[in-house]
């Protein structure tokens, strides 16, 4: 299959700091990818420079094989869904799904066609005659999304659209954003610093670090094989234990405590603490410091100041680079 974008040793400079130091990217038609990192590794100047927005100091940006690295924005059949969705305020919802189409010269019976379209594909069926001011976060959103697919763009590219938006929504976003990437059939790709959206959306990962990509993969790759302590501990917050010589990840979760136990490793109750329907169990031990345990429910006999047996079954151990 011929790839949708690549991205070739691509390097990015603003005076002395350097923002992108050769990064390499291919994607495939329909992809759902995120760039994922904290802030400042590098991802939204990654996608200006997929949008035209901003250009390299050096290599290539290929869309469908043809070289567009120095081409304008607008020659790119690329759009972009931002944090704050950047609708127009003084038009209502119908007119800015439709702007696109109207600019392109298409005939009026033809955009109210499609702008009926993309309202019941992002479930706002009825609402072309609201304004923007009118909406909640989520449903500005869907109009955001509306007008950026109206005219099918080979690539849309999402800055963290969801930032904005409370948790529950959030999540609730998530689901939604991916039913409609798979209808559309549009290649997504996608910025966050959101370790649980990443994994939960994404055909593929690729995690950023210093204006490097750090590792890209599965969402069962980056979470089960990192091949960095960064990104053990990044992505699903991993305990780093050195062992014999070796730096191992191992997610909390597949932990196992026994009390007055043997283990891997020895270690006292420190603290335990409910979060995110995870109970958290935290440990001092001598040779590797505080590691968490964590399980389901909300608490569990162990006590603070219990001694405990440290073990983990055959392969939840993963040696990464430190």
């Amino acid at each position: 299959m011929n790839s949708i974008l690549e991205l070739k040793n691509i390097k990015k400079a603003f005076g002395d700091t350097v923002v992108l130091n050769g990064i390499d990217l291919t994607v495939q038609p329909g992809e759902f990818i995120t760039l994922l990192g904290s802030s400042g590794c590098g991802k939204t100047t990654t996608l200006r420079i997929i949008s035209g927005l901003e250009t390299p100091d050096s290599g290539t940006v290929l869309l469908e094989g043809v070289d567009m690295t120095h081409a304008e924005p607008n020659r790119r059949n690329v759009h972009t869904v931002f944090q704050n969705y950047a609708l127009f305020p003084h038009m209502n919802v119908g007119a800015n799904i439709g702007y696109s189409l109207k600019l392109q010269g298409m005939k009026k019976p033809d955009i109210q066609k499609k702008v009926k379209e993309m309202l019941e594909l992002v479930q706002l069926e009825g609402f072309e005659n609201r304004m923007p001011g009118e909406l909640s976060g989520g449903q500005r959103q869907r109009v955001a999304i509306a007008r950026s697919v109206v005219d099918s763009p080979k690539v849309l590219l999402l800055d963290e659209p969801l930032g904005a938006l409370d948790l529950q929504l959030r999540r609730m976003m998530q689901i939604e954003l991916k039913r409609l990437q798979k209808k559309l059939g549009i290649t997504f790709i996608y910025i966050t610093h959101d370790q649980e959206e990443a994994l939960n959306m994404s055909d593929r990962i690729a995690v950023m670090r210093g204006g490097l990509f750090e590792q890209i993969g599965t969402p069962g790759e980056i979470y089960d094989r990192p091949k960095t302590a960064y990104i053990a501990k990044f992505v699903g917050s991993a305990n780093i234990l050195n062992l014999n010589g070796k730096c191992l990840a191992v997610r909390s979760e597949a932990l196992e405590l026994k009390k007055d136990g043997e283990g891997y490793l020895a270690g006292v109750v420190k603290e335990k603490s409910f979060a995110g329907g995870m109970l958290r169990i935290a440990v001092d031990t001598k040779d590797c410091g505080e590691i968490v345990a964590s399980r389901h429910g909300i608490d569990s006999p162990l006590m603070p100041g219990d001694i405990v047996g440290i073990t983990w079954a055959d392969g939840a151990a993963v040696e990464v680079e430190p």
